[in-house]
């Protein structure tokens, strides 16, 4: 079976894997992808969250059967330390992480809603992130995500590319 990871088709040897086996622990044990987060193994604290075809999905849940054919995105696949995505540039400024735990599941889903909704209001994004955060950085989150919408919304131009790192 191949999987289409991060934009790349990545083989899965079929003895390695069993259909059944949740996403979550393929993406960690096997392609040693451990951005996603194991919290609660029932899917409700989001911990685990991914895309598959742009939509949040708790990998936890998600067995790799129903993963073929589908483009799945972890937290590996949003931005990098030379070209962070805007809303991991915005998380530092608002400071939100405090133990980060969860934070790769909530950067995956607030990904998800700024593609479906740009300008996303407190409620909009109180409804599409239903993650769970112990720290309760709920307000860092919602600002930290207005600043990561008006980033997106600006002209590229206006925004200059990351300093290049010395070799």
């Amino acid at each position: 079976m191949d999987l289409l990871i991060n934009g790349r088709f990545v083989p899965l040897p079929d003895e390695a894997v069993d259909p059944a086996m949740p996403l979550l622990w393929v993406l960690r044990d096997v392609l040693q992808l451990t951005g996603s987060k194991y919290g609660c193994g029932i899917g409700a604290c989001g911990a685990c969250t991914v895309r598959l075809d742009g939509v949040p999905a708790r990998s936890c849940v998600t067995p790799l059967s129903a993963v073929g054919g589908r483009a799945v995105q972890t937290i590996e696949g949003l931005g990098s330390a030379e070209r962070p995505h805007a809303l991991q540039r915005a998380w530092v400024l608002h400071q939100v992480p405090q133990c980060g735990y969860c934070q790769s599941g909530l950067l995956m889903a607030a990904a998800a809603l700024l593609e479906r909704q740009p300008r996303p209001s407190d409620a909009d994004i109180d409804a599409a992130l239903t993650n769970l955060c112990r720290c309760g950085t709920y307000p860092r989150v919602r600002a930290a995500i207005h600043t990561a919408a008006a980033a997106l919304a600006a002209p590229r131009a206006a925004t200059p590319p990351p300093p290049k790192r010395a070799p």
